[in-house]
């Protein structure tokens, strides 16, 4: 065991607490350690006064006549200065704000940054727009004079057709606080304003017994509880007070799809999709291929799965509220932080010596937040700030499941760590149809090395292909698909000029799920509720590049499987950050991510697994 490994307190166990514990209550090992950024606002504030120096410098005259090909890399590189700052402020105001949005400090430095860094952006809009005005044979000269920018300005000549005029987009930088309020208003409306009451399950000798319920405890645990009348009753529970916010919440989601439908006609895109879909630099018509395809050939396989989890718990009639059951009731793998850690590093050894280290020092220096606590965001995320390393937020329940997600996240760090090493700021992030494949890689990595530990444990093997079909491929392939598929028909009405209300909002999540599912899952009024929970909406097209990506990196884990040499083309893939197009960064491994039957056959690895799972549940019952 390194000595990064051993400075780490000899066991990080969160306890699980009958209500969340305030942040301030929080045992500060299982928080991160944001000093690394800025050992205290003070700096950050400084920081943004830096911004504002270079802002001005930007906006300057002399900063803006680009006569020859030299003036334009010198604009550029102060303008990369200005945005590091920016994404590094933007990481320790944002990712703090995140884990307590009832604490009005947090919030407020928060809000301090999007207002200051607003103003400083309507400054700073010049900078693009001179560069989208400026010849195109200067821009190339630029190209061929420093390499190190020719994707950004490759990019930034494709832009040149849907920019407006200078005036325009200053305005719209200055109100880029107000266009971000529905995101705002709706993280506002489930972490801070919706309280949960308390609910109560009877047992079969009639006693009753109240719990606490939250977003937190609701989808780290209840809604995976082994015990099927509880957890039915946490979700009519939960259902039930989402239904209290639901025109709140449905107000700002229509106006953020309204807003993106009005941008996307200023700028003279032929829908809101292409719109979309331009800085994902694809097709509208791979991404409609992509969503038809999984329903086509993805339900299939994931009926099986429901049936197979309605017959091992027993149950009588599947509804929507079981579909998070484990697999085994009577198999749960606790798992520490510290076990968790090795689980991560030793499956994680195949990607190299320096992306173990990577790993290794991500707990040694506390990048992750794994506490539980009243306000905090649910579900998982990775902020990796330029030049920094990554911040992940978790909320750490003990289970198997957390590992996977713990694993995922490293997965964005160990992206960004290493496309950080080999791309400018401007070239540092890649295309949203590809963030998701590192994450989704090192979970079947992840399971691999687990079904390595114990081949001859029948109950273990199972638990783990049953926690890459629930943790992996439900949650990645089939929640998010589905938020795709609902999204895109909310799109569809909005682009035609459709006017809808929470009850079509409702109705076309219920259809989404109906038609997933076929009679294989009841689902009722209460899963049509389920387009409430996610923020992925505020985030443009965003749901169903979790498919994708895990579709690359199904094909991936198959050629590593199978033995091929693909490592070293994958950290160059890694490297290359936002360098090259998806399907481009997709071919360095040999995957066609432009043939629909790349995704057919990752369906058919998730067959795979549902029927190993088959087995060797007939095996078990049997034996």
């Amino acid at each position: 065991m390194s000595d990064a490994i051993a400075n780490t307190p000899d066991t990080i166990t969160p306890s699980k607490p009958q209500a969340l514990p305030l942040r301030k209550d929080v045992p500060t090992e299982l928080t991160w350690d944001m000093s690394a950024l800025y050992p205290t606002p003070a700096e950050f504030y400084a920081d943004l006064e830096q911004a504002a120096t270079l802002a001005k410098q930007l906006s300057s005259d002399k900063m803006l006549a680009l006569t020859d090909a030299n003036s334009i890399i010198n604009l550029l590189e102060v303008y990369e200065r200005y945005l590091t700052i920016l994404s590094k402020a933007g990481t320790y105001a944002g990712a703090q704000s995140a884990v307590d949005m009832s604490d009005s400090e947090l919030q407020i430095r928060a809000q301090d940054f999007d207002s200051r860094v607003a103003k400083l952006n309507s400054q700073t809009t010049i900078v693009l727009q001179t560069l989208k005005q400026a010849d195109e044979s200067l821009l190339k000269q630029a190209i061929a004079l420093n390499a190190k920018y020719e994707g950004f300005l490759t990019d930034l000549l494709a832009e040149k057709p849907y920019t407006l005029s200078l005036d325009v987009e200053t305005a719209l930088i200055s109100l880029s606080p107000v266009l971000e309020l529905p995101y705002n208003n709706y993280e506002q409306c489930k972490l801070a304003d919706m309280s949960f009451p308390d609910f109560e399950v009877s047992d079969s000798a009639g006693h009753t017994k109240t719990y606490p319920l939250s977003f937190s405890t609701f989808e780290n645990e209840y809604e995976s509880d082994v015990r099927t009348e509880f957890r039915r009753a946490a979700f009519k529970a939960f259902s039930a007070q989402l239904r209290q916010s639901q025109h709140t919440i449905a107000s700002d989601y229509l106006a953020q799809v309204k807003k993106e439908k009005i941008l996307a006609d200023m700028r003279g895109f032929d829908s809101v999709f292409d719109y979309l879909l331009h800085e994902q630099k694809i097709p509208r018509t791979m991404y409609d291929e992509h969503i038809d395809t999984f329903m086509s050939h993805l339900a299939k396989p994931m009926r099986r799965y429901a049936r197979l989890l309605q017959e091992a718990n027993g149950i009588d009639n599947m509804t929507f509220a079981d579909l998070k059951v484990p697999l085994d009731v009577n198999f749960v793998a606790k798992v520490s932080i510290d076990e968790a850690r090795d689980y991560c590093v030793d499956a994680l050894t195949l990607l190299g010596d320096d992306y173990t280290a990577m790993v290794k020092r991500s707990f040694s220096e506390r990048w992750y937040d794994f506490a539980q606590n009243k306000g905090k965001s649910t579900g998982g995320f990775c902020a990796s700030p330029y030049g920094e390393h990554s911040y992940i937020l978790l909320s750490w329940t003990e289970n198997l499941g957390d590992v996977f997600t713990l694993i995922h996240e490293i997965g964005h760090a160990g992206h960004f760590y290493n496309a950080g090493q080999q791309q400018n700021y401007l070239s540092y992030e890649p295309s949203l149809y590809f963030i998701e494949a590192p994450s989704t890689c090192n979970e079947l990595l992840l399971g691999h090395h687990l079904l390595q530990q114990k081949q001859d444990d029948t109950a273990f093997q199972r638990y783990v292909i049953a926690s890459l079909l629930s943790n992996t491929y439900y949650h990645n392939f089939v929640t998010h698909y589905l938020e795709a598929h609902f999204q895109r028909e909310v799109y569809r009405a909005v682009d035609t000029g459709k006017n809808l209300s929470t009850e079509d909002l409702h109705a076309l999540k219920k259809a989404t799920l109906q038609e997933f599912w076929g009679n294989t899952v009841e689902i009722d009024d209460d899963a049509a509720l389920t387009w409430m929970r996610q923020p992925h909406y505020y985030l443009g097209l965003y749901s169903y590049t979790y498919s994708a990506g895990l579709s690359i990196a199904t094909q991936l884990f198959k050629k590593l499987r199978n033995g091929e040499d693909v490592i070293d083309d994958w950290l160059a893939v890694l490297r290359a950050g936002g360098s090259k197009t998806p399907a481009e960064l997709a071919q360095i491994v040999g995957v066609d991510i432009t043939d629909k039957a790349t995704l057919i056959d990752s369906i058919g690895f998730i067959s795979e697994l549902v029927e190993q799972a088959v087995a060797l549940t007939e095996q078990m019952q049997a034996g």
